[in-house]
């Protein structure tokens, strides 16, 4: 969608793009940064920061090589890709000074795409491979599911969900349980007032998503992995206000739909076609489903999963 190809798994780009990232998202959560971010005048002493955005102007590279392809070849009438209709639109609007496809902001707009729309859905997903390792009969339930709307063997499609409740419930419950972004950083627009404290214009806020996918006012057990949270008497699926992994309002994630489809999609298609067990020796009673510190709430590295060919 971004780039108009596919990259093969072994390409180098592709290879030193993924690694950056996973590089990026670490080094966020590290506590030297929290430091710098609260204590500026210590950059001096403090090296974190400037490895972040020399890794960043890596990437960003990448995107200018890439973006500089397209412009020579780019068919203006008919883009395929976000790049490419971005870049497009720059060169309808050259002559305008003040449009903002402007290369810096092409840049970033993809920077935050590759990002945001990369580490977070892998992470999701890491997360459910680990729960299903964790919790076999939920597993089980699963791939019955799954069996007996894709008789045919054929891939599933994201309309399946509708016929797929329990599976439907558990990605929704890995979402809520992983809490992959804890909180989301955005700016109050106006003076605020709330709960009797007063909000400058332009205040950064950090709303904690964690307080609401953990609300034991809205989930019956909201520390453990349920997908019952999910379904009705019935057997139904069902959603709740509470679930906000995305965040909520008018800047909710704008990719919430795209990362939807990607995880019932993966998560289907994987438990399809494979068995998620622990290596040879190791118990599900013995896997930890603890986070490890990072800017994105991510499982603890384990050395081995087994995925069985059904």
């Amino acid at each position: 969608m971004l780039f108009g190809n596919r990259f093969d798994y072994n390409d180098p780009v592709y290879l030193q793009l993924l690694d950056l990232i996973d590089d990026i998202v670490v080094l966020l959560g590290s506590p030297y940064l929290q430091v710098f971010n609260l204590y500026p005048s210590l950059a001096i002493f403090l090296k974190t920061h400037k490895i972040i955005l020399e890794k960043t102007d890596k990437i960003c590279n990448v995107l200018k090589a890439d973006m500089q392809g397209k412009r020579q070849k780019v068919d203006v009438n008919f883009p395929d890709s976000i790049i490419e209709t971005m870049v497009a639109k720059q060169e309808e609007e050259r002559a305008n000074k003040a449009s903002v496809f402007h290369d810096d902001n092409i840049i970033a707009t993809v920077l935050d795409l590759v990002m945001a729309g990369t580490e977070t859905t892998a992470t999701t997903l890491q997360w459910g491979i680990l729960l299903m390792m964790k919790y076999p009969e939920v597993q089980n339930k699963v791939q019955r599911e799954i069996l007996s709307v894709l008789l045919s063997g054929r891939l599933p499609i994201y309309e399946d969900r509708n016929a797929m409740p329990y599976t439907h419930a558990v990605v929704h419950e890995v979402q809520r349980f992983a809490s992959v972004i804890p909180f989301l950083p955005h700016a109050t627009t106006t003076d605020t007032y709330f709960k009797g404290f007063h909000i400058p214009k332009g205040t950064t806020v950090l709303p904690l998503l964690t307080s609401s996918l953990y609300d034991k006012h809205h989930w019956e057990t909201p520390f453990q992995f349920n997908p019952n949270h999910f379904l009705d008497a019935e057997g139904k699926f069902v959603t709740k206000e509470a679930f906000v992994p995305f965040s909520a309002g008018r800047r909710l994630c704008l990719g919430r739909s795209l990362a939807q489809m990607e995880l019932f999609l993966f998560f289907t298609g994987l438990l399809q076609k494979f068995t998620i067990i622990p290596p040879l020796g190791i118990e599900d009673s013995q896997i930890d489903i603890d986070a490890d510190p990072c800017f994105t709430r991510r499982p603890k590295p384990h050395l081995e999963c087994c995925a069985v060919v059904k």
